[in-house]
């Protein structure tokens, strides 16, 4: 039910079809996503273009708790209107029905009134007041209009299922938003779009989208990482609407093309395709098959200041002549018996011809194979833990072109290891896991920084390290080398079985030349019930149990806990929320290994961070042992949006009384830590905190 206008006020939401194609206003601080489905844009109620009357008596933006930034609410009499105009062209998107999303704040099931234009009964949007809906004035109710009242919780999504919907043109909308009457606890804070009926968005979405830079080239044809199956290209962009001309780069080299060096700078132009592969073009003799290239488009606009606009690095690849990306991945452990071989056929091949067996050298010398008209082989029934190999050539019509020896080891042999084969800036004191193979009763381990000793081992061998039972997945070799590369190996082993033992892979990986504190790589979802359960924020401790003096939340609220896309080394970073109303926010890391900070003489702690330009400036501290504190020098450190590397002397801790040789805690916080004040809230993100030893 709707409650009376005289008691509550009604708020309009318009979306209006432009007809001009170049406003005099426009919304410039906006995201665009797919993520989650469909195109999207979003963007913060207090970044409008106009409004009218050119006051806040209506809807002044204001700081209010847990809003992205700020947010508008709605205050003083009735009539005032904002005007915001979004681009959905900008997304990818093109016209038809599109779903209206709104994070607000809506304590008192106020009723608000969404209007949306496109019904001929409606009438003309006025150009003062009074608006529609305000000042006593009948607000638009037809088909596509929605009168509703909801109560949402703070920070609530509304939208799209009250019928909040909209058939959008491409290129430019309009939203507006009239004042009814005024009532200063209803807030608005981030709008979205989207053309997926079945998108439901999420604070996390938000964080996430991509902001977008009206002032550079987007949609990139060739897509960006595209495989282009030909010798010369046409590229294609869409242009900013800024734009009066493009400077184009283009070549061979991601970092030449990024820094504009030589001959990448292929001209300025007003056209907005380029053309490359073709004698008097850019590479007139043709694009090579196998090289990946790079370009870029610069906007240019001689009237405005901030010209030009600098673009993003796009490639594409033409694809080598031989065979590639094998299926199974090189190298791969417990591939099943009866696997089918897959891969890419070479640029321009007709014929493939394939060797197989189990020895490196015969299938790499092989001449006589098995041809196929298809890019695929299925070798017929394998043994159980045995590596094979094998080999494509391919056969373009003109000439073979020999392709590379690939390996796969099939099941019975345990595999995924970690470290990862090869893996490099492996922790010093690692602890091997892998997967037991389907037929191991136990497992015998060898290990060794000899790679031929350790391939050759048996149980009388120096690397033979002992033997554990089945669900002991697990080795922990001790105190390791710096910067040194270790081969390691697991026989899987069952006496009831005549083909016992089965001879593992053999694995390496290299430690790193300095010590990490953290690199959020071993964090994982599962119930703590589970005894390999290690949640991030049951290691990294927040305010989550003490909000009245701490307020730090370590982790997403929901699974993955640990952040996974935005991150600055391997596979996962920390995400830590702040705020500051209570006066401080902390996260400690109570230390188990690598506690002594003098190791190896390392001297300088380092980490990396990630904030958001719409973080309270709150200043953020590194603390030791609970007492020795180092402020960073920058007081809008957490406002950066890149990852941003912060390094500090041991010795501004040492000063302070802290015994480097056996550091128990080391806590990264926010605000005063020394005389807490009430302060702002956001987001953040750490990675990588590790020890190096000083520069010389």
């Amino acid at each position: 039910m709707c409650n009376q206008p005289s008691k509550q006020m009604l708020l309009g939401i318009f979306v209006v079809l432009l007809i001009i194609t170049t406003p005099i206003y426009a919304v410039t601080n906006y995201k665009i996503s797919n993520y989650g489905g469909g195109h999207q844009i979003w963007f913060e109620a207090e970044d409008f273009d106009e409004r009218n009357p050119d006051s806040d008596q209506y809807f002044p933006v204001v700081d209010v708790a847990d809003a992205f930034g700020q947010a508008i609410n709605r205050t003083g009499g009735s009539g005032g209107m904002i005007r915001w105009t979004f681009d959905i062209s900008d997304t990818d998107g093109t016209s038809g029905t599109w779903y209206f999303w709104a994070r607000v704040l809506n304590p008192d099931n106020l009723s608000d009134y969404m209007l949306v234009e496109g019904d001929p009964g409606d009438a003309e949007i006025p150009a003062e007041p009074p608006f529609p809906g305000g000042d006593g004035t009948a607000p638009f109710v037809n088909d596509d209009d929605r009168v509703f009242e909801e109560t949402i919780d703070p920070w609530g999504w509304w939208g799209n299922d009250q019928g909040s919907t909209k058939e959008l043109q491409n290129g430019e909308n309009s939203m507006y938003i009239f004042h009814r009457q005024g009532d200063d606890t209803a807030f608005w804070d981030v709008f979205v779009w989207t053309d997926d009926p079945g998108y439901r968005p999420t604070d996390e979405d938000y964080e996430n989208a991509l902001t977008f830079l009206p002032g550079t080239a987007y949609n990139p044809s060739p897509a960006d990482e595209a495989v282009l199956e030909d010798t010369w290209v046409s590229l294609n962009w869409s242009p900013a609407k800024t734009a009066v001309s493009h400077d184009v780069y283009f070549g061979e080299n991601f970092d030449d093309v990024n820094g504009g060096i030589g001959e990448t700078f292929r001209g300025n132009q007003t056209e907005t395709f380029y053309v490359a592969g073709f004698p008097g073009f850019a590479f007139p003799d043709g694009l090579v098959s196998g090289t990946t290239y790079y370009w870029r488009i610069d906007e240019v606009n001689d009237l405005d200041p901030n010209s030009p606009w600098k673009g993003d690095v796009w490639s594409f690849m033409i694809p080598p002549k031989i065979a590639f990306e094998p299926d199974p991945a090189d190298a791969t452990d417990s591939v099943v018996l009866d696997v089918q071989l897959i891969w890419t056929p070479g640029f321009g091949s007709k014929l493939h011809t394939v060797y197989f067996g189990d020895n490196f050298d015969d299938v790499n010398t092989a001449t006589v194979g098995l041809p196929q008209g298809n890019a695929t082989y299925r070798p017929g029934p394998l043994e159980l833990a045995k590596t094979y190999y094998w080999r494509i050539d391919e056969f373009d019509g003109i000439g073979t072109h020999k392709g590379q020896v690939w390996s796969f080891t099939t099941e019975g042999t345990v595999g995924s290891p970690n470290p990862a084969k090869g893996a490099v800036d492996v922790t010093q004191v690692p602890v091997l896991t892998w997967v037991p193979g389907v037929f191991g009763a136990s497992h015998e381990v060898y290990f060794g920084t000899d790679k031929d000793a350790v391939k050759n081992a048996d149980t009388s061998s120096p690397e033979y390290k002992g033997s554990g039972n089945l669900g002991s997945e697990s080795y922990e070799p001790g105190q390791l080398q710096w910067a040194t590369t270790y081969y390691w190996r697991v026989d899987e082993v069952n006496n009831a079985n005549t083909d016992s033992p089965w001879t593992g892979p053999l694995w390496s990986f290299t430690t790193v030349n300095f010590l990490i504190v953290d690199d959020f790589e071993s964090y994982n979802d599962l119930d703590p019930a589970d005894p390999a359960s290690n949640r991030i924020f049951m290691v990294w401790v927040d305010g989550f149990d003490n909000p009245a003096i701490n307020g730090s939340i370590v982790g997403h609220a929901n699974a993955p806990f640990a952040e996974q896309t935005i991150v600055h080394g391997d596979l996962q970073s920390m995400p830590m929320s702040y705020d500051n109303a209570v006066g401080k926010s902390e996260a400690t890391l109570t230390l188990t290994s690598n506690r002594d900070w003098t190791e190896e003489g390392v001297g300088v702690l380092s980490l990396w961070f990630q904030g958001d330009s719409t973080n309270a400036a709150e200043p953020m501290y590194v603390a030791l042992n609970g007492s020795a504190v180092v402020t960073n020098d920058n007081p809008n450190a957490a406002q950066i949006g890149t990852w941003t590397r912060w390094t500090i002397d041991l010795t501004r801790f040492a000063d302070q009384g802290v015994n480097l040789t056996n550091v128990n805690t080391i806590t990264l916080g926010f605000g005063n830590r020394d005389n807490p004040v009430a302060g702002g809230s956001g987001m953040i993100f750490f990675d990588d905190i590790r020890l190096y030893q000083p520069a010389p």
